[in-house]
């Protein structure tokens, strides 16, 4: 069930340090579109995190280490939510993107 996206947040990664790096962007003079790369972008990693905390907890409950199967529950559910919303955020921007190239200039 649950989706690696560590290779997602690496790609975005090193496209967001690169336009970071290119632009000379920095905290004190951050746009719009900055701080909407900067969301994006912690939205992908706390997905990840909460997609490898599942794991984890679903580990832990087979190996023994935990008998719990609420925390193991709420782990999965909480990941499950995270990607669902990231998923659908993703698929909102491309369809704006498919849009505004159908605009004519």
């Amino acid at each position: 069930m649950a989706m690696d996206v560590n290779a997602i947040a690496k790609a975005a990664g090193a496209d967001i340090d690169n336009y970071v790096t290119l632009s000379g962007v920095n905290a004190s003079n951050k746009t719009a579109f900055d701080r909407f790369l900067d969301s994006a972008y912690n939205m992908i990693l706390e997905t990840d995190y909460l997609q490898k905390d599942a794991q984890q907890a679903e580990i832990n409950f087979e190996m023994g280490y935990s008998d719990n199967t609420n925390e193991l529950a709420i782990a999965q559910q909480k990941a499950n939510v995270a990607l669902q919303y990231t998923v659908a955020v993703r698929d909102k921007l491309v369809e704006a993107y498919k849009e505004i190239m159908q605009m004519t200039v």
